[in-house]
């Protein structure tokens, strides 16, 4: 099932920002995190990430968001999709549809191609939100987040991702 999407942003983030509680706030960037390109190698996630070449974050070094997600929180002022600190966000297709059930053997794969070749992925489990979307969206986001939160994956293949229009294959 190939559709057309648009990869809207792209972070990178070299630090864990959410540490400690969430009433402290945020850990400032060293950087700014939204890039406009990326670079992604397999079994090991994006090239400069905090999770890039992290055994305990195998199965969940590229995170996944549908914008439409944030959207339907009915924020008064749009929210800045980075927030959320999830690697990939796109629009026009449901990611969290690919999120594997707890407990299951086998995964979906994907591709997302913005124009540099496809890239795979093989979608693990939800990217649950946590107590920081509160803070960093609004009060109540971790609870219109739920289900909706993302997905985390594992790159299959390496390649290179771009914000603007992309192609999104779910292979199985």
């Amino acid at each position: 099932m190939r559709t057309s999407v648009e990869i809207v942003a792209l972070v990178v983030s070299p630090v864990h920002a959410f540490e400690g509680r969430p009433a402290d706030g945020p850990r400032p960037d060293p950087e700014p995190i939204s890039r406009t390109a990326i670079e992604i190698r397999a079994g090991l996630g994006i090239v400069g990430d905090r999770y890039y070449a992290q055994r305990i974050h195998r199965n969940a070094a590229i995170t996944f968001l549908d914008v439409a997600s944030v959207e339907a929180l009915g924020l008064l002022t749009p929210a800045d999709p980075t927030l959320l600190r999830r690697n990939i966000v796109l629009r026009g297709f449901p990611i969290d549809t690919l999120a594997a059930p707890p407990g299951a053997i086998t995964h979906r794969r994907f591709t997302l191609d913005s124009g540099d070749g496809p890239v795979t992925f093989e979608a693990h489990r939800p990217a649950n939100p946590c107590a920081w979307m509160n803070v960093v969206l609004a009060p109540g986001a971790m609870k219109g987040l739920r289900g909706r939160g993302g997905v985390r994956t594992t790159p299959i293949t390496s390649g290179a991702l771009r914000v603007g229009p992309a192609e999104l294959d779910v292979l199985d």
